[in-house]
């Protein structure tokens, strides 16, 4: 990558060190350089790209007031132009996984790469996962560095518009999206190959995955 990419990162109020859920109605903010697990993510960039801002914004203030909250983010956009937004990792925080979703939605409307991630459960993931890019997470706030590393290098592809392969060879979470293709062996062929795997016990993966509801054992 031949110029310095532009970073953003948007936080909420607890990874972006202003407090806990005290602040979660505090406006958005912009913030110089890096901040918290920013750096991070600036140690990820690998000397590619800086995070030129951080924007912070309080949980209960984006999801209360989430046009305003919207338009600032846009504004903000406009004012530091980066080249690619990374949003959290939310984990399982559900105010911070729907808001890290909206904005990673929103600069893409401006044509600006953008990814998330958050464990998989998360509202977040629930809402948007067809619009955006969301990478897994545990659902507690470890593997910080792993997620901000996945993000970042699924973030750089997204820059040079590099082409973007499955949600099994990217890892991000699967969008629910089929597109057509060409495969090196005729239908009836896989299936046989794959019935006799599944006899002799061996490892096969379905092409077409039912997703089947979720039993909860009754108390």
């Amino acid at each position: 990558m031949e110029k310095q990419l532009r970073c953003v990162h948007y936080l909420n109020q607890f990874f972006g060190q202003v407090g806990g859920e005290g602040k979660a109605n505090i406006p958005l903010q912009i913030i110089e350089g890096s901040v918290g697990p920013g750096a991070v993510l600036q140690k990820a960039l690998q000397g590619e790209g800086t995070v030129v801002a951080t924007i912070i914004s309080g949980d209960n203030y984006f999801i209360e007031e989430k046009e305003k909250a919207l338009l600032e983010f846009n504004r903000a956009l406009d004012k530091i132009e980066p080249d690619l937004v990374i949003a959290g990792p939310a984990f399982y925080a559900g105010r911070y996984g729907l808001a890290c979703a909206a904005v990673c939605k929103a600069a893409q409307r401006k044509g600006i790469a953008a990814v998330t991630a958050m464990f998989p459960e998360n509202p977040g993931v629930l809402e948007h996962r067809r619009e955006v890019y969301i990478f897994p997470t545990r659902d507690v706030a470890t593997g910080m560095a792993e997620a901000i590393e996945q993000m970042v290098n699924f973030g750089k592809k997204l820059v040079r518009g590099e082409p973007i392969g499955t949600a099994d060879e990217e890892g991000y979470l699967p969008k629910g999206i089929r597109k057509s293709g060409t495969a090196p062996e005729a239908g009836y062929k896989r299936a046989v190959d794959m019935l006799a795997m599944k006899i002799r016990g061996g490892p096969f993966k379905t092409e077409l995955p039912v997703i089947l509801p979720e039993q909860v054992r009754p108390a």
